[in-house]
């Protein structure tokens, strides 16, 4: 595995000069040829790959993106070229940047909630012409700035450009949940489906409470992508509608007056009575006992 902890270390990979300590905009098609292989990213990586390779399919459907795919790396992932070992003449520009550079600046703040650095490189950005043509202005004004002389605006514009793209970029993933809205409807199906079998089987006894990583990974999409494609389709977290979903099962369990607080709590998977208590009374709105003498 490589491991890609400079700035430096990705350009002299792909035979490219370092022009800046911190941020670099590597034009991949001038690179030696590579071979495949996993690697490591310590730092920032939007890279655009060009295959020009027709039609992408996604699910059932085809999606004519033919200018480019776009993929999002966050410091400390892991990614892999296949098939390792393979010589391979890379395609498209990278843009990397340490999140050294964004100490101070009001990026560094919001880039967290930029999800799609956690994405799956199967949950890439396809982008259209109008969109690829804003994205590589963007790229163009970074490495300007990047190859003026260093001076005390540098940073500032810099980071202006940057963090513009990055709303571009959340734009368009918008506005692609929105271009796979059927496939998106059949995943949230699935979803529901799965958390029912859960909640109302016996998994929750067994295994305790399920994680939205646990419904992810059955989903096969990453955490990330899967939270945000659920935020989009319910205007709720994934936690929120799975706790939401808890609640409906917990509401019927406490009306058994034959079983204590503290024996349905842990029927539910939860390993204290006093976290379903308070998760309770937070969702309903009283506890669950009070809830039970309501209604009995």
């Amino acid at each position: 595995m490589i491991i890609y902890d400079s700035i430096k270390k990705y350009c002299q990979t792909f035979n490219h000069p370092m022009l800046h300590p911190l941020i670099g905009l590597v034009d991949l098609d001038k690179s030696d040829l590579i071979q495949r292989c996993k690697f490591r990213i310590d730092f920032y990586a939007i890279i655009i790959k060009d295959s020009r390779c027709g039609d992408l399919r996604y699910g059932l459907k085809y999606y004519d993106y033919e200018e480019g795919t776009i993929v999002f790396f966050g410091p400390g992932q892991i990614g892999a070229s296949e098939p390792e070992g393979e010589w391979h003449q890379p395609y498209g520009k990278a843009l990397i940047f340490h999140p050294d550079l964004l100490h101070g600046t009001h990026l560094a703040k919001q880039i967290h909630e930029y999800s799609f650095f956690g994405y799956d490189s199967y949950e890439a950005l396809h982008v259209s012409e109008k969109e690829r043509a804003l994205i590589d202005l963007c790229f163009a004004n970074v490495e300007t700035e990047i190859k003026q002389n260093i001076d005390k605006h540098s940073k500032q514009i810099i980071v202006a450009n940057l963090e513009l793209l990055l709303k571009y970029c959340s734009r368009f993933y918008d506005r692609q949940f929105i271009t796979r809205e059927v496939v998106h409807h059949d995943l949230l199906a699935q979803f529901e489906n799965r958390l029912n079998a859960y909640i109302f089987g016996e998994k929750l006894g067994i295994d305790g409470l399920p994680s939205v990583a646990y419904f992810a990974e059955k989903l096969n999409v990453s955490a990330n992508y899967f939270g945000d494609l659920i935020k989009k389709e319910t205007g709720k977290t994934a936690l929120e509608f799975i706790h939401l979903k808890l609640m409906e099962a917990a509401k019927t369990k406490v009306l058994d007056t034959s079983k204590s607080i503290s024996e349905i709590a842990y029927e539910l998977g939860f390993k204290y009575p006093q976290h379903f208590t308070r998760l309770f009374k937070q969702k309903v709105g009283v506890s669950p006992l009070e809830y039970r003498m309501g209604m009995n």
